[in-house]
Formats: C-alpha cells, sequence, structure tokens
C-alpha cells in the first residue's frame, strides 16, 4: 500500500514531536534528536526536519512512499513543488547517509528489506 510523504521544516524539533505525536496517536519511527523525525500510519509517512533555512512549517517535498519502487526517484510538478517516490529501505539508506550515528541500526518501525 503507498503511503502519501508529506515532509516539512521546523524549528523546533522536540516540540514539534510532541505536538505531531499527540495529532497522531503515535510517537515517531525514528527520531534523530535535535534534527529529524518520522511517522508512519496506515495512510501516512510524515517528517519533520529542523531546518533554519524554511520558515516553520515550510513544506520541504511531497511524494510517496511505495513498496514497488526500485530507486528513489525525484521530479517536480506543474507547480514546483519536489515529489519523491521510493520504498521504505529507501528512506532508511538516506536517512542513515544523512546521520551516520543511525550505521547499522535500522530505525524503529522500518523493515531493513534492502537485502
Amino acid at each position: 500500500m503507498r503511503r502519501l510523504h508529506i515532509a516539512l521544516a521546523t524549528d523546533n524539533i522536540e516540540a514539534t514531536i510532541d505536538d505531531y505525536s499527540r495529532r497522531l496517536g503515535c510517537p515517531p519511527c525514528t527520531s534523530i534528536p535535535g534534527e529529524y523525525a518520522l511517522w508512519r500510519t496506515e495512510a501516512l509517512n510524515l517528517s519533520v526536519r529542523q531546518d533554519s533555512a524554511l520558515p516553520p512549517g515550510s513544506l520541504r517535498h511531497l511524494g510517496w512512499e511505495d513498496p514497488s519502487a526500485t530507486a528513489f526517484t525525484t521530479e517536480t510538478d506543474v507547480n514546483g513543488i519536489l515529489w519523491e517516490r521510493f520504498a521504505a529501505h529507501h528512506q532508511a539508506e538516506e536517512i542513515k547517509a544523512l546521520w551516520p550515528e543511525v550505521i547499522g541500526k535500522t530505525p524503529r518501525g522500518q523493515q531493513d528489506d534492502s537485502r
């Protein structure tokens, strides 16, 4: 099943994690202290990243988490919005590349199906 991916910017990741965990009814499945959080629900893949280059609440990009995706791809729509398409293991690989401290660990809630 595909999940809609929404990526937002924040200037206060800790407050955002508290607020969105309450709104979504679950804690993030992956979090990098002071940097990043990811929630997965049945229909939604929501990531929030500490990003001082964007105003809080800004859309960073949209996309689809799609188990049939064979590669991480991006395209820009007619409105200039970046759309990503990826499988869960592609997202896990991106997280590991950005935050090496999670190397060797599968982020909580993600299956390591990259084998």
